[in-house]
This record gives C-alpha cells, structure tokens and sequence, in this order.
C-alpha cells in the first residue's frame, strides 16, 4: 500500500513537471517570436482565474483517471512512467532550430510549404498543407521526427494520458469476443502517425494482432522505429487512406482513431466512418479520441477558440460544432456513449 501510494505520488509529480515545462516552453517561445516578428504577433490569451481553476482541475481529474485504469489493469503501470527522456532530448533543439520556419509560414501565411519531391497525385488536397505550420506538414522525417515532442508540449505533457483513454472503452467492446483467442483478434488503429498510441495498445493488449495505418509513409518509418523493440508480437504497419481501407468487409474487431477527425472536412469524417462500419465485424467496437467539443465543453470554448487562432486548423472550427455522436448513429452504430478528459473526447460504438 506505502508503495503504491508513493508510485501515485512520483507520477502525479512526473505529470505536473512535464504541464510546467510545456507551459514555460510555450510562453518562452512566444515571447521571442513577438519580439522577432511584431507583425505575426498573437493576440494575449488571458485566461481569467475561473478557467485557469477548471483547467487545473480537468487536469487533475484526467491524471486520476489515467492512475486509476492502471490500478485496474486497464494497461500496465509502467506505461505511466515510461518516457522516451533522450529521444526527447534530440528532439528539442530541433524544435528551437526549426521555430523561425514555423514563424516565418504563420506571418506569410503560407499553408502548402511542403517538400518538393512530394507527388500530390497520392494525397487528398485537405492532406497537402502545413496543419500547426508543420515544416513539411506530416510529408517528411523531419516532420516525424519531432512531432511526438511537439504534440506533449502541446498538451502540457498530457498527450499519453489522453490517449489512453481508449483503452477503457476498447476493452469492454472487445469482451464481445471473451470466447476467441487473443490472437485472433485484430485491432487497427487509424492514423497512428509515429506510434504513439500503438505502444498503450500494445501495453493495454499483449496478445491482440495490432495494426497501425497511415497516410505519411515518413510518419510510419518513425513508428517503425518506436514499436520494432516493443514486447509481443510486432505491430504490421500498412500505409493508406482512411477514405479507403484496405481490408476486407467484417475483417476487424476493435479500430482505433486518435486526433484525425477534427483535421478532416466534414465530408471526409462521414466518408471515413463508413469505412469504419464496414470493416467492422458486427459486434465489433469502434473508439475515437479528439478534440472536445463546444456542446460538452462549453466552459473551454475560450480555449478552443485560441487553438483554431494560433495554428493552422482549417476543419477544427467545423469539427467542433459538429453532432458526431448522431452522424456514428446515422452510420448505424449503437451503444454510443461519449466522454471528455481534459483536451480530449473520446467516442465508443459497436456495429
């Protein structure tokens, strides 16, 4: 008992460090682009003390959410400790390296600055552009290899927490199969970019067949790198368009999809859930994690408004309006239930 109350202690302390370098980070870096280049200069986001309370406490909620799924064997305990520190430290001078690009993109507002070499025949146009004036956008190993570091700065240092908070609801929805053997069941986790949430599944499922989809094959090569040395079996990694799966009809029994539907047109999100319904085997569950939304969070929409502001989100204030619980309905899904953790909604349906 001494012990495990002194692992919540050495987490809930991991987690507060890391929202308070995410925070200096983002200051810091803002400061200097103001002072460097006046005319991009962002408007001061001031957030008043009652938000700065329910932030603080979405937080906190969020970290003990995330500690008590691991107390129920939701996933492992030590994926809550486990941080790629020195990856993470090549990672950053990059970043710092890379900032007057980023700058230079948001003053000129130049969205389509991407690698020449790059055949647009094999993307969708909403793909060819700089989503967070991204270098590159998501369409080169530069691009790859700092994005994971970028997105934790982000969230404060919460990017992994979140993500997790697919696991609860993938887990129960895959109970429909108790009787078939782990082995047999199939996962996919759509637009899985470098890896990140591939390794909780992997964590959260030993046993399960795990595959990652992409668009970026730049993106894949970087969860290549992340999972090759995972425990379990090793992850199949397929590049391709959620607009167009490439698996057979009623093939799957659980998909994933975190953080894509709110960098995609409308159109493309019904096109995309589709795809879902029909490589799901009936009785198979469906997770999405993203964005929160105006109707469930009406208390960040402050937030909200300042991300579409200071990044290139062209789909997010669409998304956010949005009734995606009836449009999965709509699809012919049942079950849906919806839940928001901090930055993040999480969706669950079964076929």
């Amino acid at each position: 008992m001494a012990r495990d109350q002194i692992s919540k202690i050495v987490y809930k302390t991991l987690q507060q460090s890391k929202s308070i370098v995410g925070l200096a980070h983002k200051e810091l870096s803002t400061k200097i682009m103001n002072f460097m280049l006046p005319d991009t200069k962002l408007d001061n986001f001031n957030i008043d003390k009652k938000l700065l309370i329910e932030i603080q406490n979405s937080m906190d909620h969020l970290r003990e959410e995330d500690w008590n799924d691991a107390e129920k064997n939701m996933y492992p305990k030590k994926l809550l400790f486990d941080e790629p520190w020195l990856r993470y430290l090549t990672q950053y001078p990059k970043i710092w390296l890379d900032m007057p690009n980023t700058w230079d993109r948001r003053r000129k507002k130049n969205f389509q600055d991407l690698p020449k070499n790059i055949d647009n025949e094999n993307y969708p146009k909403y793909y060819l552009r700089n989503f967070h004036h991204q270098t590159d956008g998501y369409l080169s190993d530069f691009s790859a290899s700092i994005y994971d570091l970028q997105v934790e700065i982000l969230f404060n240092g919460s990017a992994d927490s979140m993500r997790r908070r697919i696991i609860k609801p993938l887990k129960e929805g895959l109970n429909n199969f108790v009787n078939r053997k782990k082995s047999s069941i199939k996962i996919l986790d759509v637009a899985t970019g470098s890896g990140r949430t591939l390794k909780q599944l992997r964590g959260a499922f030993p046993q399960e067949k795990i595959i990652g989809l992409d668009l970026s094959g730049s993106y894949l090569k970087e969860a290549s790198r992340f999972v090759s040395n995972l425990d379990g079996d090793l992850i199949e990694l397929v590049k391709g368009n959620a607009e167009k799966l490439p698996f057979e009809d009623n093939s799957l029994q659980g998909i994933s999809c975190v953080y894509l539907f709110h960098e995609l047109p409308r159109t493309v999100r019904e096109i995309v859930l589709k795809e879902f319904f029909r490589v799901l085997e009936p009785d198979g569950i469906l997770v999405l994690a993203d964005s929160i939304q105006v109707s469930d969070s009406p208390d960040f929409i402050q937030i909200m408004e300042n991300f579409h502001r200071s990044f290139h989100e062209p789909f997010y204030c669409d998304y956010i309006k949005e009734d995606i619980n009836s449009k999965i309905e709509e699809i012919g899904f049942n079950n849906i239930n919806s839940k928001s953790f901090f930055m993040t909604k999480v969706w669950s349906a079964i076929k």
